[in-house]
This record gives structure tokens, sequence and C-alpha cells, in this order.
């Protein structure tokens, strides 16, 4: 990595300094993020099919899932609100409305996260999906079929299973990286706001009213920016929260949970369908309750005793060891070498003056070409580590 990366001082603690957390009388962190308002920007009106939607089974189960994979549980991050992926949908679902006014794409992004289990991409890294983080959509059909209440909804509206399977299909909703959709736009702005206080609303609407639905360089609609200097502000802040999720901590955090659930499941503190039957507060409650009895009876075996170690390091942990080699034996500490999916954006801004087509950001400006760089070229030390509590 070049030592003039933006990125080589970046690190958590840094990042923790740089949006302080500000406490209410009651010493819980302030929340300045209200989420009705946040609706209220992303779509002035509010079709009624959303909410029906919203209403189904399948849906309701999604208000147990957080949206940041499990930072919520631990004393390492420092979340300011919990975020769900039943709101996340609704976000996603009214931003594809605001701009596309189509009830099928909107129903798609609606559902696009109904197969996300518990602590959500935690369960592509215990299949060893760390890269691209994509294993849990594989499961939406088959949700929307086993929804008997959503299936005679969809009947009734003469709306097919296969329109809304998929959101990929339609690139207001989804599209491949580094280009700008609703499921990325969105998930940025609350991923921000808890993870680090680094977006407030007003933020959000100077961004969201610059935003435009423009032709890229492959004629596809996609969505992107009025104005070069709104997309620069967005790159940085994007590729800033893309930047934690790329550090260490957080490949231990979503490393560590993974092993937490998939010893769970061997040792029988749960079943995998409680995964998706159980919300995660369910979850840790039944892993707390089998350390307690563990700590007071004794670990009937080494793999209970090592999960009762996982877990007590896992909620109390505070901070890690960024290190080049290996730092600690397996029965001493936790330790991860991986790589991650890098999420952050290149978006499109819109054509000006004698231009004639719109063009990407890195195209446009050295100060985005130099943050995606940067970003891009960013390596934490090779190992992770944290000893065990």
């Amino acid at each position: 990595m070049d030592k003039s990366n933006i990125y080589k001082d970046v690190d958590w603690p840094f990042m923790l300094a740089k949006y302080p957390l500000s406490l209410d009388m009651e010493g819980k962190p302030e929340q300045s993020f209200d989420i009705k308002k946040y609706y209220s920007i992303l779509s002035k009106d509010v079709p009624y099919f959303i909410n029906e939607y919203a209403s189904v089974p399948s849906m309701q189960r999604l208000k147990g899932v957080g949206l940041l994979c499990g930072t919520d549980w631990t004393k390492l991050y420092k979340n300011r609100f919990m975020y769900s992926r039943y709101d996340h949908s609704i976000a996603v679902a009214l931003i594809i409305w605001n701009f596309t006014r189509d009830k099928i794409q909107t129903l798609a992004g609606l559902f696009h996260d109904i197969a996300t289990a518990a602590f959500s991409h935690v369960q592509e890294f215990r299949k060893g999906d760390a890269l691209t983080q994509s294993e849990s959509e594989r499961g939406t059909e088959e949700i929307i079929r086993n929804d008997k209440v959503l299936c005679a909804m969809l009947e009734k509206d003469g709306i097919s299973i296969e329109s809304v399977r998929d959101y990929h299909q339609y690139p207001i909703a989804d599209n491949d990286l580094p280009c700008l959709s609703a499921d990325r736009l969105e998930y940025m702005f609350p991923s921000g706001a808890s993870l680090l206080g680094s977006w407030n609303l007003e933020d959000v609407q100077k961004v969201y009213s610059d935003i435009v639905v423009l032709k890229n360089e492959m004629g596809i609609d996609e969505l992107g920016f009025m104005h070069k200097e709104i997309a620069e502000f967005y790159c940085e802040k994007f590729c800033e929260i893309g930047h934690v999720l790329q550090l260490n901590e957080n490949k231990l955090t979503m490393q560590m949970l993974a092993e937490i659930v998939h010893s769970a499941i061997e040792l029988g503190i749960i079943t995998e369908m409680d995964c998706m039957n159980l919300d995660e507060e369910q979850l840790l409650c039944k892993f707390r309750v089998f350390c307690t009895k563990g700590e007071m009876f004794g670990y009937y075996d080494k793999n209970a005793e090592k999960f009762g170690k996982l877990f007590n390091t896992f909620t109390e942990m505070e901070s890690i060891l960024h290190i080049d080699k290996r730092p600690f034996e397996d029965d001493k500490g936790f330790c991860v070498s991986i790589d991650v999916k890098q999420r952050y954006i290149n978006p499109l801004v819109a054509a000006s003056g004698t231009e004639c087509k719109n063009r990407r950001l890195s195209d446009v400006s050295d100060k985005g070409a130099n943050i995606i760089r940067d970003f891009l070229d960013y390596e934490d030390t090779k190992w992770g580590g944290v000893a065990f509590r």
C-alpha cells in the first residue's frame, strides 16, 4: 500500500473519534436518525401496497434481523441504533417506487432480503462466501412460495412470483459494483448513521435530491448524480463506511459470530431452522443460557468450553490486535486472515455543457478517482486477533 493512501492511518479507533458518540440523560446513545422522517425523504408518498405486503409473515420476521451483521451485539462496536432488514427492505422499496412508479419492481425490491437469516451476512461467512456475500438471496423464491398469505396477495393482484422473485432483473433495484442502485444507495445511509454517526438526515436529503435516473455506458438505466460535487461528497462518505467494513475488526467480528452460530448448531443449542425462525435476541439468549450453565456446572466437553470462550469474547471484546503474523494458538484466542467484499461506488454524473454522455465520477473528478483508488488499494494487516476472555 502506498504511504500516501488516504486510508493508511484510518483505523477503527480513528473513525470512532472522528464521529464521537453522544449520550442521552440515561447514558444511552442519542439517536438522531428518525426512520419515519428518513422514509419521507426517500418517497413523499407511500403506496398502500408496500405496507400491505410488508405485513406478511415472511416480511415481519425480518424485524428481528439486523442490517449490520451482528455488530449490534458486541462491545467492539458502538452502534447508535438497531436498523433491521425489515427497515432496509421498506426503504429500498420506497427508493424504487420514487424513481420508477412501478409496482412490480417495487415489490421485487421489498422482497429482496426475505430469505436473510439472523445476523445477515454472517451466514455467508459460515459458508465461505465472504467475498460475494450473496448466498442468502438464493432462497428468495422458496420463501415467497411457502408464504401462503403472500402468495394469495400476489395472485389477487395478478402478479406472478417470477416477476418479483429476483430484484437483480431490475437495474434501478440492483446492479453490479461499482454502479449505484436502490439497494446499494439505501444500506449505506443507515449503516453510516448507526456504525459511525456519519450520516444525518440533512446530508441524506442533500444527496438524495441530486439523484436522477441516467443512462449508463451500456444504455441501461442507473441511478446517478446531477452534480459532480454531490457525487464526490457521496462517494467519500460511502467509501469511508466501506473502509470500516473491510477492516480486520469487521472481518473478525463476522467470522467469530459465524463460528459461534456453527458451533451452537453442532452442540444442539439451536437448530439450522432457528436461524430463520428466531430473531437475533432470542438466539443470543439461548447462547447466553448455555454459557451460564457451563460456567456454573462445568462444560461437558472441550467443544462446549470453546463455545463459551468464543461467545464471551465476542460480546465483551473492545479492541483487537492488528498484526502480520498469527498472534494466537487456537486455545488462546481467535484469529482471522480473510478477504472480504469491498463495498465502494463509482457513480454516474450527468452530462453537462457540451458533453454528450453521462460519465463515471472517476472520469470527471480527480478527487473521486483518488478516493476510489485508495479504497481499493488499502490492505489491513494480514491478521486480526483477540485473546479469549
